[in-house]
């Protein structure tokens, strides 16, 4: 079994964590660190883990509830399943991309297949509610400086 090794960071704590089960395992690295966020992080941190990561953009995923961000996994499922090892609800995650090379206007993809609900109205791997866009930005734009 897979172990994903990442933080959780409020008030300035971070704590480490462990998840064993990762979504998909065989697509997964296990030494990669999914990041959780509750306080700031600099733009740069950001296009640092870009950099390591993907190249030009990160992974995340924002727990709407909770204002949390999870950033760095290489799928969103891995960030979606470390937030709700850490309480989080599966309808307030949202999977995001994050280019932070782009001007801040264009930043954020609403684009993820953990997006894909029907029950709850979202058909697509967007993000179809216009007032949950606009609380993901807030968020992200209040934990990305």
């Amino acid at each position: 079994m897979t172990e994903l090794h990442g933080f959780i960071c409020s008030g300035g704590l971070c704590s480490a964590v462990r998840v064993r089960g990762v979504y998909n395992s065989g697509v997964t690295d296990s030494n990669e660190d999914i990041v959780i966020i509750g306080d700031p992080i600099s733009s740069e941190r950001l296009v640092d883990m870009a950099t390591e990561g993907l190249g030009d953009m990160v992974k995340a995923v924002v727990d709407i509830n909770q204002r949390l961000l999870a950033l760095g996994g290489g799928l969103h499922a891995d960030e979606e399943s470390v937030l709700m090892a850490q309480g989080s609800k599966q309808a307030d995650l949202w999977g995001i991309n994050i280019y932070p090379e782009k001007p801040r206007s264009e930043w954020v993809e609403f684009d993820s297949l953990i997006n894909i609900r029907p029950r709850l109205g979202n058909r697509s791997r967007g993000v179809e509610d216009g007032a949950v866009q606009q609380l993901i930005l807030e968020i992200v734009d209040s934990l990305i400086l």
